[in-house]
Parts: structure tokens; sequence; C-alpha cells
């Protein structure tokens, strides 16, 4: 009886203290999410108005809150592992703070961006160990596909797919039977120039079908070798079906200039991101059944 009223208190007490280890828990995680939310509202504010309007980096929208479904989709695996706090991520934390401070002193909006995500990485390796931080490895990589790339690599990148893009879209055409002259970007039909402008340099649907090529090769493979070949695949699918856009465009408007600059290009369009994100799941249904192991 003695040793059953002497157990009560101590469960009690136990409780007690689980429930103040809790209220510190969550203490501590208010107080990170404050000073994270404190330094970095303007950059993501900033990187929100560029997904609202650059078409090139539309998707990042969908990303952060794809991220946050499949952790906590996942999250009774990432829980499965004890948490074993890890000293060796303050290192990362420490490299993620000094890139936000190079950064605002460069005003490179690509290395504070991304100093965003590396100071999440650090702090769930210092906080949570790295067993678990392994398990969050994908909603990572989605978080960083979020950041657009810096605008110098992006306009290297642009020019010359604008010219491989008149280049191909004009034999093409020409092979079609229309009558074409490039200068440049600028393809010369009989009645009318048409211009391949930056937007229509296949950037676009190469970040889109990018991400695409990410998610099916998380969701359909098993094998990180398999999810590599995919995404790299999604690369020249995304030029390719560029070119063929506008070489259709070329050879319409050689008959219809209204229908080819105007319904046509509109819809072309996501004709190229849906085509492209169809041929990529079928790309990663047969990696999955060849390369993926049983």
């Amino acid at each position: 009886m003695a040793t059953a009223l002497a157990s009560k208190p101590a469960g009690e007490s136990g409780a007690v203290l689980r429930r103040s280890d809790a209220h510190v828990l969550w203490l501590e995680v208010g107080i990170v999410a404050t000073l994270m939310w404190l330094l970095f509202f303007s950059v993501l504010v900033d990187m929100g108005h560029d997904w609202w309007t650059e078409p090139a980096w539309s998707q990042g929208m969908l990303l952060p809150p794809l991220a946050f479904y499949i952790a906590w989709a996942n999250r009774e695996r990432t829980f499965g592992y004890a948490v074993i706090p890890d000293a060796r991520g303050l290192l990362l934390t420490a490299v993620a703070c000094l890139m936000f401070l190079l950064g605002k002193l460069a005003s490179e909006e690509f290395i504070t961006r991304m100093s965003f995500v590396i100071l999440v990485v650090g702090l769930i390796w210092t906080f949570w160990g790295a067993a678990r931080l392994r398990t969050l490895a994908f909603p990572i990589l989605l978080l960083a596909s979020m950041v657009p790339l810096p605008v110098m690599l992006y306009n290297s990148l642009a020019a010359p797919l604008q010219l491989f893009a008149s280049d191909l879209g004009s034999q093409i055409a020409q092979a079609a039977g229309t009558s074409v002259f490039r200068d440049g970007n600028i393809i010369q039909l009989a009645g009318v120039s048409l211009g391949v402008e930056e937007a229509c340099s296949g950037l676009n649907s190469l970040s889109a079908l990018s991400v695409g090529g990410l998610l099916f090769g998380y969701l359909v493979c098993s094998r990180l070798l398999s999810r590599i070949v995919l995404f790299v695949a999604a690369i020249p699918l995304a030029i390719g079906l560029n070119v063929l856009r506008v070489a259709g465009t070329a050879i319409l408007a050689d008959y219809s200039q209204n229908f080819a600059m105007g319904f046509y290009h509109l819809f072309s369009g996501w004709l190229v991101f849906v085509s492209g994100a169809g041929v990529l799941y079928l790309f990663a249904r047969l990696l999955h059944a060849w390369a993926d192991p049983k």
C-alpha cells in the first residue's frame, strides 16, 4: 500500500516534468522561428514577388507547401529516429548566417535566399540530429529548388537557348515546306517576322519540368540512380519541346498570323508543360520497371 501511494506522486511529477519539457521546447521553437522571420521576412517577400511576376519561377509558389506536406506525410519515419542533437550543425548554421551577411552586403539575392534553406538544414541537424535530417532530404531539396537562379546565370542561359530554338525551329519549319529566313533570334517568314524572345527560350518549361522530374523520381522511382537519370532527362526534353513549339508557331504563322500569335502561342505554353510532364511520368514508370529493384 505504501509503495502504491508513493508511486502516484512520482508519476505525477514525471508528467509535470514532461509538460515542462514540452513547454521549453515550444518556447525554443518560437524564439528561433521569430528570429528567422525577422531576418528573412523581406527576403521571402521579394522571392514571392518573383514567383508571382516571373513565369520561369512561378512553380516556386507551390514548392514550400508541397515540401511541408511531404515532410508531414513522412513524419512517422522522421519521428521514428531518436533526437540526437549534433553540434556539427552549428557550423552549417554559421555558414548560413555568413552567407546571409555576404548576400546583403553584396546585394546578391541568390546567396541571401539560399542562406535561408541552408539555415533550416543547419537548425534541423543541430537540434534533431543527422538521422532525422536524412529523412527530410527530399523536402529540403524542394525548398532549394524554389530559389530562382542568379540573374547573370539566367541571362547567360537564355541567350544561347533563344538562338538554339530559333535555329532548330527554322530548320524544322523549312523541312515542313515553309519559306523561312533566320537572322539571329528573328525568324523571317513571307509576310511576318517572328522574334524568339527570352520568354520563348525554353527556360520557363525547363525550370518547371526539372521540378517535375524531381517529383516523379521521388514518387515513382526507388533508386537514386533512376531519380538522377529522370531529372537529367527533363533538361533535353524541355528544350526539345520548346523547339517544336517555335517550329509550330512559324509554320502556323505562314498560314494564319492571328491564330499563331494569339490562341496557339498562349495554348502551346501549357501544351509543352502538360506533354512534357506526361512524357516524364511515362519515362519514370519505365525506369521503375526496368532499373529499380523488385
